[in-house]
């Protein structure tokens, strides 16, 4: 592993302190895609890069777009500027992002196609990512925590068999329910790979990993111990092998009542919720476990007004007796206005101040 960058770990970060059950000065704070098409200065440099892959395979500008967010915001943490299916297209998958069509990959979807996939290079196809993480790292304020990620197998694998996202990715599902051999094959790939990718991040520069898992919420019980715990597990037992002081989120969007047996099954260090979690039931169940990030709808954050208020009220008035990281359900949306995001944020941080100067009174 990489030795780190003098000054990298200068200060204490919020985010950190909360993962690895510290007192923490504050209510970490970051937004999941907080780095996007919302923001006028992205769509500059989108412009400039040509693509979107283009963007992410230039890690001047990647760096660039990542740390954007932090100069409008008071945040905790940067998540590089990737993308979950930069893994298929490093293992030799085609793969292309169409304007208003989003992913078109080329299907995989036999033993023939799978067996065509190589892991040798996939690394050196991914350098662009370490690189971005390592320019990212040097120029991070001293307080903010920066985020390696990828997509889980099974996530991903439905992108790749489906050669595209579909509504209840059921190309995939079906895969899985027939037991087809390469279905597991593929998996067991995604497993290997994704556990070098996050290895080779950490060398780069992450502090924390986040695991990916937006499509766990399709399958039935059936599937999801074999699908979504099992190979989450893996992953976790093998980073941290590797990385033992490095904490890893899990996101397994959807997931509802099994979000408690993904936390207790998997050995993540934290669990991102979305926005259809009851508060009650995460700060019974969940965090006396681990630390819970979430849950805001972003389309709450879209609309703004007394509703947004109202929420992100609840969601720290409920979240508030545990280890919390204060997050969207899912990210944020392109229409969403920045004024919308400042006001989130500065509701919070008056809240804080507030409470720590009623403290100072009494104490």
């Amino acid at each position: 592993m990489k030795e780190t960058k003098p000054g990298r770990q200068a200060g204490r970060k919020a985010f950190l302190d909360v993962l690895k059950g510290r007192e923490s000065a504050r209510r970490p704070i970051w937004m999941m895609r907080q780095a996007g098409r919302y923001l006028p200065e992205y769509r500059d440099v989108r412009k400039q890069a040509g693509s979107f892959l283009a963007l992410c395979g230039d890690p001047k500008l990647a760096s660039e777009v990542t740390l954007q967010p932090l100069r409008r915001f008071d945040l905790d943490a940067a998540i590089i500027f990737a993308d979950i299916l930069l893994l298929p297209k490093a293992l030799g998958q085609k793969l292309e992002f169409q304007e208003g069509e989003g992913p078109v990959l080329e299907p995989v979807s036999d033993s023939s196609s799978v067996a065509a996939l190589s892991s040798s290079g996939a690394m050196a196809e991914l350098e662009p990512v370490f690189d971005a993480l390592d320019r990212v790292s040097g120029e991070l304020p001293p307080h903010v925590t920066l985020i390696g990620f990828c997509g889980a197998p099974w996530t991903v694998a439905t992108y790749m068999i489906a050669g595209h996202g579909t509504i209840d990715q059921r190309p995939a599902r079906e895969a899985a329910y027939r037991g087809e051999p390469w279905f597991e094959k593929l998996i067991d790939l995604l497993v290997e790979t994704s556990v070098e990718y996050l290895i080779r991040q950490v060398g780069a520069g992450a502090e924390v990993l986040q695991v990916f898992d937006t499509w766990a919420g399709v399958l039935s019980d059936t599937l999801y111990d074999r699908w979504c715990i099992a190979p989450t597990r893996d992953i976790v037992r093998q980073v941290k092998a590797s990385c033992p002081g490095v904490p890893i989120i899990g996101f397994p969007r959807g997931s509802g009542l099994r979000y408690q047996k993904f936390v207790s099954q998997t050995g993540v260090d934290a669990v991102s919720l979305d926005w259809s979690v009851p508060l009650d039931w995460a700060r019974q169940e969940l965090q006396p476990m681990v630390p819970v990030q979430g849950n805001l709808d972003p389309i709450v954050l879209a609309a703004g007004g007394p509703a947004l208020a109202s929420e992100t009220q609840r969601i720290l008035d409920g979240l508030s007796s545990g280890r919390h990281i204060f997050n969207l359900g899912h990210g944020i949306l392109p229409d969403t206005p920045i004024s919308h995001v400042e006001g989130l944020i500065a509701q919070i941080r008056d809240l804080e101040s507030a409470a720590s100067s009623a403290r100072s009174k009494t104490g």
